[in-house]
């Protein structure tokens, strides 16, 4: 196979899914070196390679491999346009389990398929099984071996942004670079394409689970990575409303009990006749 024209495509070291039966002769495991991204034939269910990253960055653009090798790269469709750059999974195969980051991409591996560095994939299973079932999970929040960094872009300048945000863990759902929204690139370059001003800058990002870190004093200096302390800001789970008990009605007032007055023994009052006036005849 020819190599592929994307230059983030690393050389991959593949297994050809464990032994290869030639006719006559004892079946023997292959390993397949190809100059692209080849990923091994496809299986049920997940499943893991591994792969030599060679000389190349990997698709998402770190300067270089994790210190311990422990990486892996995923097919188009857990890779995400890059979203999952600088995050880990936990795999776990045959022979044990091992903790990988997310630095490169796998276009012909079809979902659920991983292609893991050599020295992971020897943590999980034989070398000459070249292919295994495995199964992974993202993991949230893990432990980084430093502080957060960042990489600007070569060409970036007031009229141009573009940073790289390392050790940040989990997968990024947002990044604002002084205050203003930056666009993910698949290669995993955050960038503001009428730029952010001269800085420093401060940049804010925000994980797929909702954790905010700020990390102020970027200065405009293409190429060079820049470790800073960031300020993290936790999600706090919302307690719940306190239910307030209804307050009771207050009863109706009770209407006043009429007594009917006793009859009275009383003599009924004696009313007299009228009488006549009679006028006198006026006097001379």
């Amino acid at each position: 196979m020819t190599a592929p024209s994307n230059p983030f495509l690393a050389k991959r070291w593949l297994a050809s899914g464990g032994a290869v039966v030639l006719a006559g002769i004892l079946g023997v495991a292959l390993l397949l070196r190809d100059g692209g991204a080849a990923c091994a034939a496809a299986r049920a269910g997940d499943k893991a390679t591994f792969y030599d990253l060679g000389d190349g960055p990997g698709n998402c653009s770190f300067p270089s491999a994790p210190a311990d090798d422990l990486f892996v790269a995923l097919g188009e469709e857990d890779y995400d346009d890059g979203a999952m750059c600088g995050s880990y999974l936990d795999v776990k195969g045959p022979n044990g389990k091992v903790r990988v980051k997310v630095i490169d991409s796998c276009p012909p591996c079809e979902a659920g398929h991983i292609d893991l560095s050599r020295t992971a994939f020897k943590k999980i299973a034989d070398e000459v099984d070249g292919i295994v079932p495995i199964s992974f999970t993202k993991v949230r929040t893990p432990k980084v071996p430093g502080p957060v960094s960042v990489r600007l872009k070569e060409g970036s300048s007031q009229y141009w942004f573009a940073a790289l945000i390392d050790n940040h863990g989990s997968p990024l759902r947002s990044v604002k670079i002084n205050g203003k929204t930056a666009s993910r690139t698949d290669f995993n370059y955050w960038i503001v394409d009428g730029g952010a001003g001269s800085g420093p800058f401060t940049i804010k990002f925000t994980d797929a689970y909702g954790k905010t870190t700020t990390v102020p004093g970027i200065k405009l200096k293409p190429g060079l990575t820049q470790k800073l302390r960031g300020v993290i800001k936790a999600v706090k789970p919302k307690p719940s409303p306190k239910r307030t008990p209804a307050k009771k009605p207050a009863p109706a007032p009770k209407p006043p009990i009429l007594e009917s007055a006793p009859a009275s023994s009383a003599p009924p009052p004696v009313v007299e006749p009228p009488v006549a006036l009679v006028a006198r005849p006026a006097s001379c």
